[in-house]
């Protein structure tokens, strides 16, 4: 006869879609029971993404289908959506935020978050209203990049966290909550509590954008943020060189992965533009970027150029976007701005025309 451990070893074989982590270790499993030759369990988990409750049903029945001695395995598949009813009466997390935007890269050291705040800026000055997310847990940056300082209150009434703000942009940062002179050695669960934190207890209030600035890298904590968040899509950062781009591979296999729309590829630090001559030198080789997408078969955002201002506005406060608004840099910010809206808004990401149109409207009145 088969034993309850035979049955828990053999549900250890089965994977979460993408993870390292079997569904056991996580939790999954609810009310086995092992009647004679017939075993009978739930799997139990939250996501937006049925079609993954279903392939982990197939496989966890599969899995015990082949303990000696099972005849009969009776599944039940219960997937909630990610929040339960009761801590967010007010239609899931971040109801107020129009499009959420995640801005991801395979790995450390593209400029993803100088990316992520000059989007957001860039997004700002065409008109919208904008909120910044830093989620990155290893290098939070952006109260740096805007130029934040102190730590952001509670607001008596609600209870709720104030996003501090500036240059018009709502954020919230890991940054802000921890001292910046000790390494964060947090643990995952305790990293997912704080970005818990920033998704329902933080007074985000109504916004046309919010923009995720991942950490860089795919692991659990990346994917457990994705799930999370009802995201409309995400923005992959890369570097023109060809390693780089090994690790956009494994960013956009991510959000397929989780069935997040890949809003495109951006080419950061895409060439550099002489100070005295104004000639634009591709120091790192040219076009990856725009090859990856195409091999990928997701759209090419553009191409930001390396600018030592881009540097020296992220460590000042005063990103490029607003120090030099006319700068070539600045510019193709925009540029990627003006690319992302009219992505979303012509409906490539599953929009039908008469939202668009509706948004359109709204959208104009207030932008001008």
């Amino acid at each position: 006869m088969p034993t309850q451990e035979q049955v828990l070893e053999a549900l250890k074989s089965v994977r979460f879609p993408g993870l390292s982590r079997d569904i056991v270790s996580f939790g999954f499993i609810h009310d086995l029971r092992v009647e004679g030759t017939e075993v009978i369990f739930t799997v139990r988990f939250q996501t937006e993404n049925p079609a993954v409750g279903q392939q982990i049903a197939r496989d966890a029945e599969s899995a015990v289908r082949a303990v000696p001695g099972v005849t009969n395995v009776h599944v039940s598949l219960d997937i909630g959506s990610r929040q339960p009813a009761a801590a967010a009466p007010q239609g899931g997390i971040l109801p107020g935020v129009k499009y959420k935007i995640a801005v991801a890269s395979g790995k450390g050291g593209v400029g993803k978050s100088t990316v992520s705040t000059n989007l957001a800026l860039a997004l700002r000055t065409l008109g919208y209203t904008v909120g910044l997310l830093d989620a990155d847990i290893y290098g939070p940056s952006q109260q740096m990049m805007l130029g934040i300082e102190g730590r952001p209150e509670i607001d008596e009434v609600d209870e709720k966290i104030k996003p501090m703000e500036n240059h018009g942009i709502k954020t919230m940062s890991l940054g802000l909550i921890t001292d910046p002179d000790t390494p964060v050695i947090w643990r995952g669960p305790m990293v997912m509590k704080a970005l818990d934190q920033f998704l329902t207890d933080v007074k985000w209030g109504e916004l046309d954008f919010m923009v995720i600035d991942l950490p860089p890298g795919t692991g659990d904590a990346q994917l457990t943020m994705t799930q999370k968040v009802p995201l409309t899509g995400a923005v992959i950062v890369t570097t023109p060189q060809d390693v780089a781009l090994i690790d956009a591979r494994k960013g956009l296999a991510m959000f397929r992965k989780v069935n997040v729309p890949v809003i495109g590829i951006v080419e950061n630090m895409s060439y550099y533009i002489c100070r005295h001559c104004g000639e634009r030198e591709e120091i790192f080789g040219h076009g990856g970027g725009r090859k990856t997408a195409e091999v990928l078969g997701v759209p090419f955002l553009g191409e930001v150029p390396l600018d030592p201002q881009v540097v020296v506005g992220g460590d000042s406060g005063e990103p490029i976007v607003i120090l030099q608004p006319d700068s070539t840099a600045a510019e193709a910010f925009r540029e990627l701005a003006r690319t992302i809206v009219k992505q979303i808004e012509t409906g490539m990401l599953g929009h039908t025309h008469e939202e668009h149109e509706h948004h359109h409207d709204h959208d104009h009145a207030h932008a001008h």
